[in-house]
């Protein structure tokens, strides 16, 4: 799987692709907060909002995080993969929040105990850079999962590069395991970001706009730090 970009689209998991608004696409671009990490004031949340079971669940978390920084790259990605797989429903955005795409923080996604593709890749993501992994060796990928002999769904998964033209480890709700992406077959990449840029074909650099308006994934960053992250 090559690491791609493409104009940020609206991602519905599980539904056919549909066509999404270019405008929207520039604002991935938007900086990530820069302070540091309150996981103290996440907790506290967590259990005034959605109560002890959530709170647990973000205690669990945060003790992954701090057991789990000193290990190698590869170590992290199975813990955090499995952590969040394991403890974690899959359920639609309507089922979950009531309306038709909505990208929840890593405390709203525990919070609930549910939520879709990009739910679980924005929380692994968030989790792994906690870790120390670096920005540059993830991507969130949007792909198209096969399903059947001919039709497609709109998904996203996690991608780790150990370096940037190599092929990238694939962190995945739907799988149990991290898989290179030789190995998945399934899926087809369609553009991948982070919170640095854009990436598309075979491109090794990213394609930035500073011009970018507010979109969910501003949005998310936003509502993360507010929430301590």
């Amino acid at each position: 799987m090559r690491h791609i970009a493409a104009p940020l689209l609206t991602l519905r998991c599980g539904v056919p692709f549909r066509a999404w608004a270019l405008a929207l696409s520039l604002c991935l671009l938007a900086a990530a907060p820069v302070a540091a990490p309150d996981l103290d004031k996440t907790q506290a949340l967590a259990l005034q909002r959605y109560g002890q079971r959530a709170a647990e669940t973000v205690l669990a978390w945060r003790r992954l995080i701090e057991e789990s920084r000193a290990l190698p790259d590869l170590d992290k990605l199975n813990k955090v993969n499995a952590f969040f797989n394991r403890r974690i429903l899959f359920q639609t955005d309507w089922e979950v929040w009531g309306q038709e795409d909505y990208w929840a923080t890593p405390l709203e996604f525990m919070g609930k105990g549910a939520g879709d593709c990009e739910d679980f890749v924005i929380a692994k993501y968030v989790s792994l850079q906690l870790l120390g992994v670096s920005n540059e060796r993830l991507r969130l990928i949007y792909v198209r999962a096969k399903s059947g002999a001919t039709a497609s769904i709109a998904h996203m998964v996690l991608g780790y590069y150990a370096q940037p033209a190599e092929e990238p480890l694939i962190l995945d709700n739907l799988i149990s395991s991290v898989r290179p992406a030789s190995m998945r077959s399934d899926l087809i990449p369609v553009f991948s970001f982070n919170s640095d840029g854009l990436w598309v074909g075979g491109a090794t650099t990213s394609s930035a706009d500073p011009t970018a308006r507010l979109s969910r994934w501003r949005d998310v960053l936003e509502r993360m730090h507010q929430e301590g992250l």
